[in-house]
């Protein structure tokens, strides 16, 4: 049974926070594998100094935000969230799947602390981050720990580690030398997973090495919001990819790749981090 924690007071991040000083890096790729995600034109943009969590807010860090203040997130509102069929046990109830990708399924009673379904639970994962959450979940979070979201700009900024051009927060290499660097799906998508890396779903927030920033899974493990609206509407920014991405469909494990998604959405890889 979880522990309940009733502190007003935010934790502070895993690893802590990590200290920017801003100034002027080149954002975007002009050779993005998918033109309508709108990756380019390369550009120079400028930003002041800002912190950003060395983490994704961990399920830990969730708890005490939702003991301290009662929230109740958007899935566990409308009752379901979408989850990765193949986390689902073969006797698992009948589900629908979303059409355009039918690994998906919408669960019911799945969110954040019930991750796989209502059989399912965190426990084992406190320290992973926090999936399950829309952008306006993740808002709340922020305004409880006197932070905020990061822009998409500082979000890339931060995610690039100090170098210049790169697909990779440690460089152009996916696996340099041999070594795994990040949380995705290895193997043939959806059907099977190798977990090479070490993990067939998410890994803890502060899992392999840090970047030249000292921020941990800035590609990989789960998507993060972003404060920015991703096209003119109602859809918002999301970066890094997921342990779900595979470059056979989802190619977006990168610095610059990019998606948007409605505020109100939630799944089973996505997550976000705070900025300050």
């Amino acid at each position: 049974m979880r522990t309940t924690r009733r502190s007003s007071v935010a934790p502070p991040p895993v690893g802590g926070w990590c200290e920017l000083a801003g100034g002027t890096f080149l954002m975007g790729c002009d050779s993005g594998p998918y033109p309508q995600d709108g990756e380019g034109p390369v550009r120079e943009v400028a930003l002041e100094p800002f912190a950003m969590a060395a983490t994704a807010v961990t399920n830990a860090e969730f708890a005490a935000f939702t003991d301290a203040t009662g929230h109740v997130t958007d899935a566990e509102r409308f009752g379901w969230s979408f989850v990765f069929g193949g986390f689902l046990p073969d006797d698992f109830p009948p589900t629908r799947a979303a059409a355009a990708t039918p690994w998906w399924r919408q669960v019911l009673g799945a969110d954040w602390r019930h991750p796989e379904g209502p059989l399912t639970g965190p426990a084992g994962r406190w320290d992973h981050p926090v999936v399950h959450v829309s952008h306006a979940d993740a808002l709340a979070y922020c305004a409880w720990a006197d932070a905020r979201l990061p822009t998409e700009a500082e979000w890339e900024y931060a995610a690039r580690g100090g170098l210049t051009g790169k697909p990779y927060p440690w460089g152009d290499e996916r696996d340099p030398g041999g070594a795994y660097r990040m949380n995705i799906w290895r193997g043939d998508f959806p059907h099977r997973n190798t977990a090479a890396d070490g993990y067939a779903g998410t890994c803890p927030a502060d899992a392999f090495p840090p970047n030249g920033h000292g921020l941990f899974n800035m590609t990989g493990n789960v998507w993060e919001w972003c404060a920015d609206r991703f096209l003119p509407g109602g859809s918002r920014v999301l970066r890094g990819g997921s342990h779900l991405c595979h470059d056979s469909y989802c190619f977006r494990y990168r610095t610059s790749a990019r998606m948007g998604n409605t505020p109100d959405s939630s799944s089973g890889n996505t997550g976000f981090r705070c900025a300050r």
